[in-house]
């Protein structure tokens, strides 16, 4: 089983999940966070006076899947968060040990 971590423009996130949707997907996380990466943030001015906004609003959505579904899933992510400017966000694929699902002890691929 695999977690799939993606942190996205704000956005992109309906355009996200109708494609997760279009594939299959039936449960994510979503999770409003803010943070930089490369780029630092960015200055505003606001009534004349400038400011650097350094952490930005960011969405993360978090997916368990099957082995063989990761890639597929990361690949649909990254078509519908792209937009080619600085900032898109980031993918991250980390294997997952045991899943249980509490309800009634399903374990590993079938809590999913």
């Amino acid at each position: 089983m695999k977690k799939i971590e993606a942190i996205i423009q704000p956005h992109k996130l309906d355009e996200v999940k109708e494609a997760l949707i279009g594939i299959g997907v039936e449960g994510l996380t979503i999770s409003e966070v803010r943070g930089h990466g490369r780029q630092k943030g960015h200055t505003e001015t606001y009534r004349g006076a400038e400011y650097t906004v350094d952490l930005l609003p960011k969405v993360k959505l978090e997916i368990f899947a099957p082995d063989l579904r990761a890639e597929e899933i990361v690949r649909v992510i990254s078509a519908a968060a792209a937009s080619g400017k600085i900032g898109d966000g980031k993918i991250f694929v980390s294997s997952i040990e045991e899943a249980v699902r509490i309800r009634n002890g399903d374990r590993g691929e079938t809590a999913l």
